[in-house]
């Protein structure tokens, strides 16, 4: 059965804010968060009380939530979502505001991802991050992303013939783009044969490959265009928006994701294809998440990503498809759940000019991807979104 979307015409995605990534913080995530929320109140020129909806993705807030920080940081909003979907929660959050405020159920949401990382705690985040975490997995000596994700690489090397230096192009590119951010924490160059001849992690992944656990936040405020406009902020507009958890569920190492399912629908609502956009941002833990993101989203066909990289510069400046435009989290770092808002902080900057790092020339339009929820094999939660230069 067919589905439709209604559009969201009328909603505003402004004040792109980034609170510093740290490799470890002794602070607590609300710190993270909090710090957010007033730099977007600072950087909106509002009040505090003017932010009626909270929108909040963590995954070291716990023992709390968001109600919770309703007390902490003296708020009393009509609207809250509390988003445990990791990777996918920026795009989520966005798509779940822009609702709300069309429902005038909320007048400015705020739209945050962030956490804390101090010594041991990615080990019992690891150790309890699901019921099928604690009770199959860790126990039994696989912790970690890097072995579930090592199975999804040799996976995808074996059915589509995919090699390291395929995925290095990804990640060299990348760190090419790092280099004009301020706050990624890998920023010194990296070559080819340096990412080749890295030391290895969990075979075929090396150390270029796995993503780097730090502490920070990544949020943007969502309210009615008229209200942005009347602030004078630049914003941008939601052109489409989709949403999918457990795609696939018969596949037995996931080699796709809910973008391919709702990918006709995205770009049907957002009345362009593939070639309308200008930069993408991609939920990039490892590379070859990306590579599927740019297959499941139509960029290449299925199997084809490890040529697609061969043949398209992907750098902000490279004249062909911008990816990750500011390093992504293989040069930024993954503060906790703040990695499912990165992209999209970054697409927002790219498309209203706001940029701290490098500048896609012209860019209009984002396309930005989530991915999240990791179990053994596969990730639960895919989210995308086309947004658009606000006129």
């Amino acid at each position: 059965m067919g589905t439709t979307s209604r559009s969201y015409d009328g909603v505003a995605v402004t004040v792109p804010i980034t609170i510093p990534y740290a490799r470890y913080s002794e602070r607590g995530a609300a710190w993270f968060i909090g710090s957010a929320l007033a730099e977007m109140i600072n950087a909106a020129s509002i009040d505090k009380a003017d932010i009626d909806g909270l929108a909040v993705s963590s995954f070291t807030l716990a023992p709390d939530s968001v109600v919770a920080l309703t007390e902490h940081f003296s708020m009393s909003p009509r609207w809250l979502e509390h988003l445990p979907m990791g990777g996918a929660s920026g795009v989520i959050a966005m798509r779940r505001a822009a609702r709300a405020v069309q429902a005038a159920d909320a007048k400015i949401v705020a739209c945050i991802g962030g956490d804390t990382c101090h010594s041991g705690s990615f080990r019992q985040l690891v150790a309890n991050f699901s019921r099928f975490s604690k009770d199959a997995v860790y126990p039994y000596g696989a912790g970690g992303p890097n072995s579930v994700f090592a199975l999804i690489t040799q996976r995808y090397m074996d059915e589509y013939g995919a090699t390291r230096e395929d995925f290095g192009r990804l990640c060299v590119a990348q760190r090419t783009n790092a280099q004009q951010f301020p706050h990624a924490l890998f920023r010194k160059p990296l070559s080819l044969d340096e990412y080749l001849n890295a030391r290895p992690i969990a075979e075929p992944l090396h150390l270029f490959d796995c993503v780097m656990p730090c502490a920070g936040a990544d949020s943007f405020l969502v309210m009615s265009v008229d209200l942005a406009r009347s602030l004078s902020l630049p914003y941008a507009t939601i052109l489409s928006a989709v949403e999918r958890h457990n795609a696939y569920v018969d596949d037995a190492v996931q080699l796709r994701g809910g973008w391919a399912i709702d990918s006709d629908q995205l770009y049907a609502s957002a009345g362009l294809g593939p070639e309308g956009i200008d930069c993408i941002e991609t939920y990039d833990d490892y590379p070859v998440i990306s590579m599927l993101q740019l297959e499941d989203l139509g960029f290449c066909r299925k199997g084809e990503a490890a040529q697609f990289v061969r043949n398209t510069p992907l750098t902000y400046d490279g004249g062909g498809l911008p990816h990750n435009t500011s390093g992504g989290q293989l040069s930024v770092g993954q503060a906790g759940s703040a990695g499912g808002f990165l992209g999209l902080v970054e697409g927002l900057r790219q498309v209203t000019g706001q940029t701290l790092g490098g500048q896609v020339e012209g860019a209009q339009t984002a396309l930005v991807s989530g991915f999240g929820m990791v179990n053994y094999d596969r990730g639960l939660s895919a989210a995308a979104t086309i947004i658009q230069q606000g006129k």
